[in-house]
């Protein structure tokens, strides 16, 4: 660690691994409900536990995006942060936003917590993955506000780099496309029209600048390869995501009433949408392979290159194999779309947080360069655990998508939606036994910043 400012990071990375177990624990209730009916009912009925499961997702994502921007941006912009004490009081905010919003879907039942949040004044609950009472959705705000003022003071009296301004581009992103979330039309074609201005131009738009970025910050640091080689890279990436992205928002409109037109639209630009994904696999393989350094932290090397792939086949591949319009037509809302979503999620954005925390936390915590050779074992073994299991809940999911999508839509005649739900049973015992693997994964992760702290430094060549 370089800055003494940059040690706010670390309040950051350590709220979003406990709400990253909150929310696989959440996922794990959820996926025994399928096959379980009653399974903690009426305690945690499915809906709590989807909203909790979804919501703690987003909010550990943004708290980890967060702590790689503080950690990140006074190392690249040379220079202190502009306002520690406001990225502490900011995280203690939000986290306790986040608890009390988590603590009321618990508690008390939806339309209580409305009514006691005054969702009546300005209406913004009760839609997918935007189930957060009003006055949350306002806190976040104010907390994304003084994120980008404070992340943006920084930048601006230090060196200005292009790791630094793209980071910067997704952060606004993500914060002006949240806004979008008060927008709440009574007709239910714009209001969907618009809500994917949320969640696609999120994690298939701004999100990935910020994946970019820092996915180029830890090649930087750990390959020794020049900075303008990974800069040329990471501007043909993020002009390749913006291009496809925004206009492959289309895909997620074919069959909410609006025009025919998008689901050309929609299926050409959402088919190039894997294009940025394979050319981040090349470029981190690339950049490992002309290293001209080997960094002592092989764990974070190791999550870089996994998260190069994983996106590519989630997001990429997975992706392309429902998107385009006659294929989608079958496939839409099956758990072939719950595939894409974990894989896709993991792969892009999980690993690429993971890769953050695993780079900095060692510096954070005072050593040289990087956990001890246990630790770093431990964290490998949990990298594999968790990457081979997700890999396997995407393959039972798909298998049930597939299932799911030719006995319900496409036979000469179609099952109920509960009777084919029989009938896919065994892919959900399967998923839930690979996601209690994945579980396991994410207990070594942990353990490993706790285990054999005592052995000596390793030391970083320059």
């Amino acid at each position: 660690m370089k800055y003494q400012s940059q040690s706010v990071a670390k309040l950051y990375f350590i709220a979003a691994i406990a709400l990253f177990a909150a929310q696989i624990l959440f996922g794990l209730i959820m996926g025994l409900q399928y096959v379980v009916g009653d399974f903690l009912f009426p305690e945690i009925p499915f809906n709590v536990a989807r909203m909790v499961h979804t919501n703690a997702l987003i909010v550990w994502m943004l708290m980890a995006f967060m702590g790689a921007a503080y950690y990140l941006v006074p190392e690249e912009a040379e220079t202190e942060l502009f306002a520690p004490w406001l990225a502490t009081l900011m995280f203690w905010i939000f986290l306790v936003a986040a608890g009390l919003t988590v603590a009321g879907y618990l508690l008390v039942p939806y339309s209580t917590l409305a009514d006691l949040t005054m969702n009546e004044l300005l209406p913004t609950m009760g839609r997918e993955f935007l189930e957060q009472p009003t006055i949350t959705k306002i806190g976040i705000v104010i907390v994304a506000l003084a994120f980008l003022f404070n992340i943006g003071m920084t930048i601006l009296k230090g060196r200005k780099t292009v790791v630094n301004l793209v980071l910067m581009m997704g952060l606004t992103g993500l914060a002006v496309f949240f806004l979008f979330a008060f927008y709440n039309p009574v007709n239910l074609v714009l209001d969907k029209f618009f809500w994917w201005w949320v969640v696609h131009l999120w994690v298939e738009g701004v999100w990935e600048l910020i994946l970019g970025s820092i996915l180029a910050f830890v090649l930087i640091k750990t390959t020794g390869v020049d900075r303008e080689v990974i800069e040329k890279w990471l501007y043909i990436i993020i002009a390749m995501v913006l291009i496809t992205g925004i206009i492959g928002t289309g895909h997620h409109f074919y069959w909410i009433g609006t025009p025919e037109y998008w689901q050309w639209w929609g299926s050409i630009f959402s088919a190039m949408e894997p294009i940025p994904f394979f050319m981040m696999t090349v470029f981190a393989f690339n950049m490992v392979n002309k290293r001209r350094r080997e960094h002592p932290n092989k764990a974070a090397v190791l999550w870089a290159l996994g998260t190069a792939v994983m996106a590519f086949l989630g997001a990429g591949v997975w992706g392309f194999l429902h998107t385009l319009s006659p294929v989608n037509y079958y496939t839409h809302g099956t758990q072939i779309t719950a595939a894409h979503g974990h894989m896709a999620f993991y792969g892009a954005y999980v690993m690429i947080n993971l890769t953050m925390i695993s780079y900095a936390m060692p510096l954070l915590r005072g050593r040289n360069a990087a956990n001890p050779a246990k630790s770093q074992i431990l964290e490998m073994w949990s990298f594999w655990l968790m990457t081979i299991s997700m890999v396997f809940i995407t393959l039972f999911l798909t298998g049930a998508g597939i299932l799911q999508a030719y006995l319900q839509r496409m036979g000469d005649n179609p099952l109920p939606f509960m009777a084919v739900q029989d009938k896919i049973e065994l892919f959900y015992w399967l998923r839930e036994v690979a996601g209690l693997v994945f579980l396991v994964g994410l207990v070594i992760y942990i353990a490993s910043f706790f285990v054999g702290q005592d052995e000596p430094e390793a030391v970083v060549a320059d």
